[in-house]
């Protein structure tokens, strides 16, 4: 069982690296940065009906690259 939820984590982590633009330095960043800097946030989560909402702190110097790679996310998903 903890080798499918490695596999999974690790395609996830693959897959949101491979939304990054193809000429940035986000695009060949290692895991343990990505993880760091995108997915390890203090962010305020807001649900919706039909939507989530991240508040992220004003403060976050990766704003940008995180708000393209959401508005990728879901051709990912289908």
């Amino acid at each position: 069982m903890r080798l499918f939820l490695h596999i999974g984590a690790y395609w996830l982590m693959w897959s949101l690296r491979s939304l990054m633009p193809r000429r940035s330095r986000w695009r060949g960043i290692q895991f343990d940065t990505l993880h760091l800097r995108l997915i390890k946030l203090a962010v305020r989560l807001e649900t919706l009906k039909r939507s989530i909402r991240l508040h992220l702190p004003r403060s976050m110097p990766d704003q940008a690259i995180l708000g393209y790679a959401l508005a990728r996310l879901p051709r990912l998903v289908s």
